[in-house]
């Protein structure tokens, strides 16, 4: 799986920005994806991971405690693409976001996860 994010940029204070990524390769529906996040000088951070979607499952949301109420993470299967509407933003969600894939449960330390994408930057300013 190779994975293609975009979509970072600068952004006032409270103001929005939607992350992209978008997933070559089969069976993308039946992967989770997530997102991470690294600001400099600080550890790698879960932000947020959305489940495969499978016929006998509904599919479900994880959000790290910091950005929950304000980001929302979706996936479009027919476009190969997870989605992170991040609303309501901060100075201290500036950092290198990046885009993960996995075949298992997305693992929110992010030693495990499967694959990674490029990051993109996204900076909010005060």
């Amino acid at each position: 799986v190779q994975l293609q994010a975009s979509g970072g940029g600068l952004v006032q204070d409270r103001g929005s920005l939607r992350l992209s990524c978008a997933a070559s390769g089969r069976a993308y529906s039946s992967y989770d994806m997530g997102w991470f996040r690294q600001a400099p000088g600080k550890e790698r951070e879960f932000v947020a991971a959305i489940s495969a979607s499978v016929p006998w499952s509904v599919t479900s949301t994880r959000y790290a405690p910091s950005v929950k109420g304000r980001f929302t993470i979706s996936r479009d299967n027919a476009k190969n693409t997870v989605y992170l509407q991040m609303d309501s933003l901060k100075t201290e969600d500036t950092a290198v976001y990046y885009c993960v894939a996995d075949s298992r449960r997305v693992d929110l330390s992010g030693d495990s996860v499967e694959y990674w994408g490029q990051g993109t930057q996204v900076t909010v300013s005060s």
